[in-house]
């Protein structure tokens, strides 16, 4: 299962619904003012696998949580910011040309 962090758009869950991904927000969990460590740490305990985010710095800030726990993939979205429709056009346009394929126990930034 997957997790988006509070810098995405809430459009993005629906969408990824659509490609047969399970996920959720961090907005819904209650996790919206967790640090990126306890957000990891929070995600893997509620059975994420994944976390999506904008923010650059997640790993680093998040990092001891990944080398305790490789079953974790984070993936920082580098698409620009941009209104909602036109952020999941361009996230499904980049979607369609190379899918999110996370790495678990790593950083990736896609697309």
């Amino acid at each position: 299962m997957w997790l988006l962090d509070v810098n995405l758009p809430n459009g993005l869950l629906q969408l990824l619904h659509s490609f047969g991904i399970a996920c959720d927000t961090t907005v819904r969990r209650g996790w919206r003012a967790l640090t990126n460590g306890e957000l990891a740490t929070a995600a893997l305990a509620g059975g994420f696998r994944v976390v999506l985010t904008r923010d650059r710095e997640f790993g680093a800030s998040a990092g001891p949580v990944l080398a305790q726990s490789p079953e974790l993939a984070i993936v920082v979205v580098t698409i620009p910011q941009a209104r909602e429709a036109v952020y999941l056009e361009a996230f499904e346009a980049r979607w369609r040309e190379r899918m999110i394929t996370p790495v678990p126990g790593s950083v990736i930034q896609w697309p």
